[in-house]
């Protein structure tokens, strides 16, 4: 125990240390420097930051929980990821860069109007305080708990050594986010990113060695052949992701996530030009063809050694596999590589928080003449706020019916449809008003709860994201027809950064097309 502790606070200091070096000399009271990074950062760095944003112990620890449950169907939240950052790559983030934006809304005041902006900037706040980040904290709390006995240590219940983590945690997270701006979180990102791609991979790794008796490929063929169900890759109607969600609400999702989510986007806004930001997504859409690796063929390994016994808990397979292969000394590191993960979404949702709320709400409602140093200090107040009320929101979560993750995606819902509606609008019609896209806003938020949480209608959640699209279009479609108004131009903000194309990009994408394809057609026929 001693050596997996040492080894734990070893690597935290370790990347904390080389944040601050990095990041040392940034000047952090300017808009750029603190909520941009300075517009500085390269295509490494975005992708490496934008895979830890994404993915944390909610994924680890929800998704290998639902591929021990469901098997290889969940794989389609990973690999059609790539798509979506390659319309992100190709189309969204040039016109994002070529406005000179800072967040999303702000695109949304220069379509629609600025009650637009404010009420988009009010439901991503509330999105982040009750959805995510409790997720993410309590989910990490699981892992550190289970790797450390925590409760053991302490002396203490279960439940009372997952608050204690919680709080450690997210008090630390809060720290990078409120002092260090989005360029420590990137920084720190980096390392966490890359390290977790090592460290995850290995866990299934050393699995199929130990099943194997040293031979990896006779152990995956061992898991193969005690559930070849489980690595088919179509889900059936009933089952927790059927296979015609893709062409539904899926598409919607992905397209929202990772062309248009603050905490995503954000990293290609503070790109140096619009080759590094291309770069770091493509990349990214790469990792992303990787991670089914580390947060999907665990669990459906999890399903060889445990069997049916941890139906009932999903959640703890995971932490229960890592504790079953990782080699002692290895321990403390993968500890502080899943602190990591919880550590770097934790913090880059806050700094988004507190980018939306400085730049979308506070400059433009409470202080328009506001300086740098004023919406600095407005931001780290608000990432504090949301930090202490995730917090304190985080075990609330616990023992959601059909998995963390999936728990997650249902309440996403809720914002994220509605927004992606709106935007999709603004950017490929011009007859929709801003009337209409705040009224398809609310409509399609009353829709998705009543549906999903207040009636039981016998639709997937997933298709019910398609319907509620629909629904928005034509509501917007309807208002704007009976209540026509001249839409307002985009205005370009001032462009600060070179927008020359990466020469690679379409390669890049036609090799992630393919690549999903063949996932689909080789896992499709077992």
């Amino acid at each position: 125990m001693l050596i997996t502790i040492l080894s734990f606070i070893g690597f935290t200091l370790f990347v904390a240390f080389y944040a601050y070096r990095k990041t040392r000399k940034e000047n952090l009271d300017t808009e750029d420097g603190y909520f941009l990074g300075g517009r500085s950062l390269t295509g490494v760095v975005i992708a490496g930051s934008m895979i830890m944003t994404n993915i944390s112990t909610e994924h680890l620890v929800g998704m290998n929980g639902s591929s021990y449950k469901n098997g290889f169907i969940i794989v389609a939240w990973e690999v059609t990821s790539a798509l979506a950052l390659i319309v992100a790559a190709v189309y969204f983030v040039p016109k994002y860069l070529k406005m000179g934006l800072t967040t999303i809304p702000q695109y949304l005041e220069n379509r629609f109007d600025a009650g637009t902006r404010s009420l988009v900037a009010l439901f991503l706040l509330v999105s982040f305080a009750v959805t995510l980040l409790p997720i993410v904290l309590y989910t990490g709390a699981i892992n550190l708990e289970s790797l450390f006995n925590v409760s053991e240590i302490l002396g203490v219940s279960r439940e009372k050594a997952l608050w204690y983590t919680v709080l450690i945690v997210g008090g630390i997270g809060s720290v990078y986010a409120i002092f260090g701006g989005l360029k420590a979180v990137a920084v720190s990102d980096t390392i966490n990113g890359y390290g977790l791609m090592v460290a995850g991979l290995m866990i299934p790794a050393i699995a199929l060695f130990m099943i194997g008796e040293g031979n990896p490929f006779l152990g995956f063929a061992k898991v193969f052949e005690n559930s070849p169900e489980k690595f088919n890759v179509i889900g059936e109607k009933d089952s927790v992701l059927p296979f015609s969600t893709l062409f539904t609400g899926l598409i919607i999702n992905q397209l929202y996530f990772w062309c248009m989510n603050q905490t995503i986007i954000q990293r290609a806004l503070g790109a140096k030009n619009l080759k590094e930001a291309q770069k770091g997504l493509l990349y990214t859409g790469v990792l992303k063809l990787l991670v089914p690796f580390i947060i999907v063929l665990p669990g459906v390994i999890g399903f060889y050694y445990f069997g049916n016994s941890m139906y009932d808990q999903q959640d703890m397979v995971y932490p229960e596999l890592v504790k079953k292969v990782l080699p002692v000394g290895l321990t403390g590191v993968f500890a502080a590589i899943i602190m990591g993960a919880v550590l770097s979404t934790f913090n880059s949702v806050l700094n988004s928080a507190s980018t939306i709320f400085s730049i979308d709400i506070f400059k433009r409602l409470v202080y328009p003449k506001a300086s740098a140093g004023s919406l600095v200090r407005a931001g780290k107040l608000s990432a504090t706020f949301l930090a202490v009320t995730s917090i304190i929101a985080a075990p609330m979560v616990a023992n959601a019916p059909e998995g963390l993750f999936q728990l997650l995606q249902q309440l996403n819902g809720i914002f994220f449809i509605p927004i992606a509606s709106i935007i999709l609008a603004g950017f490929f019609t011009k007859s929709v008003t801003a009337t209409a896209a705040k009224i398809a806003l609310v409509t399609g938020l009353g829709f998705y709860i009543l549906t999903t949480f207040v009636y039981q209608v016998n639709i997937h959640f997933v298709h019910i994201w398609g319907i509620e699209f629909l629904l928005n279009v034509a509501v917007m479609g309807l208002v704007s027809y009976l209540r026509p108004k001249a839409s307002n131009p985009i205005i370009g903000f001032t462009q600060s950064i070179q927008l020359e194309r990466w020469k690679y990009a379409g390669a890049v994408s036609i090799a992630l097309v393919i690549i999903t394809v063949t996932i689909y057609i080789l896992l499709g026929n077992i």
